[in-house]
């Protein structure tokens, strides 16, 4: 993984950065200074290869939670940067808030009684999703934002899930590590195409989810 500093970001130079395959992170919270990140291994979901285990799909159809979409981004943002360690500095927060504005950036948001309990947000870019961050109040509440969020790539004809780096919780759902060429390969075609994210609507009831995932996992 390489870093380099980089002047003020703009959030047309965030997108540019995305579109070469890099992307910004602070030091922590407190530390004004960002850097452009270009890891050497990248971690990416076939977005047929969700993997949605047991206890997930139970919970999933037991219900008692409400899926939402870009209802609350700055909940999810603030959300994401509610830990002791945290690469979303200020700039950053808004920055990410100002793409949302310009319709590039997302959320999916769980709540249960009404209280956001989890959620996940990126940014697009042609049919890129690039995933940011995503916390969890609740147990399952991310991996439930998770499986929502695929099935609307999914449906809105995204051809690239890019989570950035490969944690051992994204393996257990199914991202796997790919080298930079290969996906430098694969954003470059995806951004050729377009995706759309507001194209399936309202979130799908929890069975559809499980029946689309099923078919192609």
């Amino acid at each position: 993984m390489s870093l380099r500093p980089q002047p003020r970001l703009t959030p047309e130079l965030l997108l540019h950065g995305y579109a070469q395959g890099v992307f910004p992170m602070a030091e922590s919270r407190d530390d004004p200074e960002i850097f452009w990140v270009d890891p050497r291994q990248r971690g990416v979901l076939p977005l047929g290869g969700l993997r949605i285990s047991r206890s997930l799909a139970r919970r999933m159809r037991r219900g008692g939670f409400e899926i939402a979409v870009n209802r609350d981004f700055t909940g999810v943002l603030s959300g994401c940067a509610d830990r002791s360690e945290t690469w979303i500095n200020a700039e950053i927060f808004d920055l990410y808030t100002a793409l949302h504005r310009m319709g590039f950036a997302h959320s999916v948001e769980v709540r249960h009684d009404g209280e956001l309990t989890g959620g996940i947000y990126g940014v697009t870019l042609g049919a890129a999703f690039f995933g940011e961050s995503m916390f969890s109040r609740r147990t399952d509440a991310s991996k439930l934002a998770m499986a929502w969020l695929v099935d609307r790539l999914r449906l809105g004809g995204f051809a690239l899930f890019d989570a950035q780096f490969l944690t051992p919780h994204l393996a257990s759902l199914g991202f796997e590590e790919v080298p930079r060429a290969r996906y430098r390969a694969a954003l470059a075609t995806a951004l050729e195409q377009r995706g759309d994210f507001d194209a399936p609507g309202a979130p799908a009831p929890a069975q559809d989810v499980l029946q689309r995932n099923a078919q192609t996992s």
